[in-house]
Formats: C-alpha cells, structure tokens, sequence
C-alpha cells in the first residue's frame, strides 16, 4: 500500500505528457528553427534532455508564456 501511495504521489507532481520541440514549436505557430534558435540563446521556454531527446515541460511553457506577457505589458 505503501508503494502506491509514493507512486501516486509521485505522479501528482508530474505532468501527463512532456512536449517535444515539435508541439512547441505548433503552440506559438513558429518554425522549429525558431524553437531551435531560443534554445541555442536561451531566449524560451526551458528544454531538458532525456537521453537525446529534448523535452519541454507543460509547466514551464505556460510560465514563459506568463513572463513575456508580462514582459509586453511593461514595454
């Protein structure tokens, strides 16, 4: 009982899904170069690499979003 307890637990705290370069890339509507370029200058949302895979977490995605918007209203 223990054991599933600390798994779903653990699970609570991570998303559904991680997203690909790819599904970043459909949700702002840009090219993957563009998503490819923020990573290389570090200019969005954090990545992380699993292996060779990179992965974008749901989470961080919506808090860039949250920073730039803010980011545009002080401008």
């Amino acid at each position: 009982m223990a054991e599933t307890s600390a798994i779903t637990t653990l699970r609570a705290e991570l998303p559904d899904c991680y997203l690909t370069p790819e599904d970043v890339a459909e949700i702002f509507k840009v090219p993957l170069e563009t998503v490819r370029q923020w990573r290389k200058k570090r200019v969005g949302p954090p990545g992380f690499r699993v292996g060779k895979y990179l992965r974008y977490d749901p989470a961080d995605v919506h808090r860039y979003i949250g920073e730039r918007k803010a980011a545009d209203k002080a401008a």
